[in-house]
Parts: structure tokens; sequence; C-alpha cells
């Protein structure tokens, strides 16, 4: 291959990103690019695990059920049906590269998690699932011979005949500009949960692939549902820090100012109820308390599981004063996970012929209208795998799957509003979090969607990191809140106080392409 001509090029370094890298290695030359180093991602920071029926008390059938459930009526079940049933295969390569899963007696050990009905999330090293994945399947890769790039942001994709040619990249540290050609381009960036004043999400995140899929004529799909983790370390002066949802799943309580557990007021499941009830509940309990967090209590708990099973959970919160085996820990949600992404098929494939998506990028159709707990890591690795068969499929000259028929959206124009604040990173997150946050109304989503147009329109060209990283962004803020504008229903992570009822007529998605219609 020429110095410039790969096989596969992946954008991004996580688990999605990684893994593929390591299986297309086998089928030919592959390049990752990465735009800072390639341990920086969401993967590390995932605590909680990855999830699969691997318990003598669960299947794959089990998993379904409750994965369609999480979903709210919108995840794909031949979707579903791939993910439980490929991941033990899956879950056999992880162990293969070397993950070092949490065993008891030569047996993988299993915790149970908000919405699942047995325990099946896998862990490593108590609540450092992600970066023990991370860290491995990166040793892995360096010693490959997969060509790694870092410091390289991918900013334009390369067509040819409406297919994929390549990919222009920015050198960050120099500044020059280089192209890249390819048989199969695979994004596989992560989400956009930077987008928000609070969130859990790396400063890496920042919306890259669903932004440049979308200026390339790709379909972006269920963007609207954006899942905000109930449990996030509430500290002054401390950034926002994960509160795995396994610490509720080990029997951790959620109290509010006054000491009172409340989450029975609001559902049966308390605790143990999905993602989105549980954060509602939260903000709800704080409004009431006039207060800014509620609490999380493990005091009862034994100090032993605490500090084994939640050491970097316990040793951060020590380093900021607090004990958590001896007193409560202060948490309110933050941005966690973007359900939606580029749309794909059943093998990764968008509408646009060479051109796959995989991880939180992709909107698969797995998840729906909310992430069932530890489907995501999962995700990765089960799709990633099959974006690799895919490409083995299409250099023999097979045809790209029909994505489902729905009719795609653009997004639209508005006057510039001559009374909007100057956009700057700080200005968008807090503009997102208040308006197109856990609740949301029409009014407030309408004030934001002006904005952000105006916004849009008035970017300069980007010519580094940050400024092609903002344009990412508010390309992403913008599909967001179209797509949380036109859904009058609540329903999974998208709630509106002025439509607070899920209605049978929007049991549909909501798909938007650049120039559709035209």
């Amino acid at each position: 291959m020429k110095n410039n001509q790969f096989d596969y090029i992946i954008i991004g370094s996580g688990i999605a990103g990684l893994y593929i890298a390591l299986l297309a290695a086998e089928q030919g030359s592959v390049l990752i690019l990465t735009k800072g180093s390639v341990d920086d991602c969401n993967t590390r920071y995932a605590q909680g695990g990855i999830a699969a029926a691997m318990g003598r008390d669960d299947s794959p059938d089990l998993h379904f059920d409750d994965t369609l459930a999480a979903g709210d009526g919108l995840s794909d079940a031949d979707a579903v049906r791939i993910l439980t049933d490929e991941a033990a295969d899956c879950i056999a390569d992880l162990i293969r590269f070397g993950v070092p899963f949490d065993t008891l007696n030569g047996e993988i050990t299993l915790t149970r998690e908000a919405a699942h009905s047995v325990s099946r999330i896998m862990h490593a090293g108590g609540d450092a699932t992600g970066e023990h994945i991370e860290v491995t399947l990166s040793r892995r890769v360096r010693s490959t011979g997969v060509k790694i790039l870092e410091n390289c942001l991918a900013t334009e994709i390369l067509l040819r005949n409406d297919s994929v040619e390549g990919v222009r990249s920015l050198d960050c540290r120099i500044g020059s500009v280089e192209e890249y050609r390819c048989r199969s381009l695979i994004l596989a960036t992560g989400g956009a949960g930077r987008l928000f004043k609070y969130t859990t999400n790396s400063d890496v995140v920042t919306g890259d692939g669903i932004a440049l899929a979308f200026a390339a004529g790709a379909e972006i799909s269920d963007v609207e549902f954006f899942q905000f983790h109930p449990t996030v370390l509430r500290l002054p002066g401390v950034a926002p820090f994960l509160i795995s949802e396994a610490v509720r799943g080990e029997g951790g309580i959620l109290r509010n100012v006054e000491g009172r557990r409340f989450m029975p007021d609001y559902v049966a499941e308390a605790e143990m109820a999905p993602r989105d009830i549980v954060a509602r509940s939260i903000v709800y309990e704080m409004q009431k308390t006039d207060s800014d967090s509620v609490f999380l209590d493990v005091t009862h708990l034994s100090p032993r599981l605490v500090t084994t099973r939640f050491p970097q959970i316990y040793r951060f919160c020590q380093e900021h004063g607090l004990d958590i085996t001896k007193g409560l820990i202060p948490v309110a949600p933050a941005a966690h996970y973007l359900m939606g992404g580029v749309r794909v098929n059943s093998w990764g494939e968008t509408n646009i012929k060479g051109l796959f998506a995989a991880g939180e990028t992709a909107c698969t159709g797995v998840h729906g209208a909310n992430r069932l707990a530890s489907n995501s890591l999962l995700e990765s690795v089960v799709f990633g795998k099959r974006v690799v068969e895919a490409t083995e499929r299409a250099a023999c000259g097979e045809d790209l799957v029909p994505l489902p028929v729905d009719d795609p959206c653009a997004l639209p124009e508005y006057e510039r509003c001559s009374t909007c604040p100057p956009l700057n990173l700080p200005g968008l997150q807090s503009l997102m979090w208040e308006k197109v946050g856990i609740m949301r109304s029409g009014k407030e989503l309408r004030d934001a969607a002006r904005t952000l147009a105006t916004w849009e329109a008035s970017l300069p060209e980007p010519s580094d990191r940050p400024s092609h990283e903002l344009h990412n962004l508010v390309l992403c803020a913008r599909l967001i809140t179209e797509a949380a504008l036109l859904r009058e229903e609540s329903r999974g992570a998208h709630f509106r106080t002025d439509f607070p009822r899920a209605l049978p007529e929007w049991q549909r998605h909501i798909v938007f392409r650049k120039n559709a219609g035209e």
C-alpha cells in the first residue's frame, strides 16, 4: 500500500475503533486516526461493565426482553436479537485479547444494574472496566501492524461518485492537512456529551463523527434521545464524576437533602428503575427540596464490599474529602450517552457506500428511546465485528443492505436572531443544559433552535482543533434540538413538559439528511 492508502481507515480509538482495528488487521492494512492520544476516549471512563447473558439464570432471550423494555417501543427487535445472540462470541474475543474480567472461584463475576432482571454485568478491576478494556486493546493494537496517527483530526469525508474515497485530516500539532485513501471508512468517534454543562464525558467527545457523516450526506437518526446518568458526583469545584449504576445495583439508596429515601414515591422499582425515570425523579426531588443534589447512601453496606467493588469511586471521593463508607455521596444527573447517531443497518453500513459507523457514533436501533445499562460496550463489539464482516462481503461485490424506509428531514432555516448572545463553548453548553436537557418544552426548544441556527450561520471557517470541534458541536446541537422539537410526545430519555405522555403515532424515528427533499 502507498503511505496514504489503506484498506481500512478508522476514526476514533475507543472500544469500537480498537476492536474493529484488531479484527480488520487480519484482513488488510489499517489506519487509526485519533485527534488526541489513542487513550483519549469515553471507554476508559465506563465504570459499570459490559452486559452479556453469561449466568446460569440468564439467557439471550431474557437479555433481549430487558433491552426491548428499556427502549420504550423504539428499539429495532432484529438489532436487539443480534446484540444478545452474538454477545458470547464477542466476549470470548475480549478474553482472547486479554481483557482481565473479575472472577471468583474460576468464574466471571456478575453484578446487576437498573432495569436488568438478573445479574449479567461483567466487570474488571471492580469499577474500572472501561479502563481495563481500553488499555488491553490499545496495547494489543500497538503490537500489530496497525498504523496509528495521534493528534490528527478528521475534517472531511472524501467522496467520488457517491462512494467513500478517503478522508481529509488536520495535524493538530503543526496545522498541516493530509488526505488518506481507503476502501472502507469507519466512524467510531463516540457521542456528543460535551454539548452539556454537566457531563460524564471526556473532553474529546464533541460529535465529530456525526458532523462528518451529516456533511457527507449520511442519515442521522434518533438524536433527540440523550441519556442523562442519574448519579454523578456533585461537589463544589470538582468536575462531574460518574457514580456507577452498579452502586445502586449493589444496594445503594437514594435520599433527599432531608435524609429521606424518595425513589419508592415515584416508581415501584425504586432505585432499580430505568435511568430516565431515576434521573427525572431526582430532578423533581431537587425542585421540591430546593437543592442542587440528592444523596446516594452506601453506609449500610459492608465497607469491604464498597472498597473492593468500587475502588475507583472510593478513592476519588476520598481524595476530595469524602469517605463513602461513612458519609453520603452528593449526586445529581449529568449528560451521559447519545442513543441516536449515524444511521446504520445491522452490518454498520450507512446510506453511503464504503462508510460505516460503530459504537456511540452509530444508531444501530438497539437502544431505542433509552439505553439499557451496560449495553453500550457490548453494542460496540457486536456491531463492530459485523462491520468487518460487511467489508469482507463488500470486497466480494455484495451490495449494501437497504436501510429501513423513513422519510428524512432537512434542518430548517431561520431568520437570524439579533438578540442572541455571542457564541462560545460555555454558552453553548449552558444553552443545551437549560433548554434541551432532562426536561424540555416547545417554547424553550424553539428559542434554542433559533439561537443555534444563528450561531451556525455566523461561524467562521474552522482552522484548528477547537474551531472544528465547536463547528461539530453546534451542528450536533441543532440536530438534537430540532429532533426534540419535532417529537411532540415523551418517550424514554426524551421528556416534553408540554407533551408528557407517549403517543402511538410517534412510535417511529426522526431522520435527518443534508438537503433532504431536494
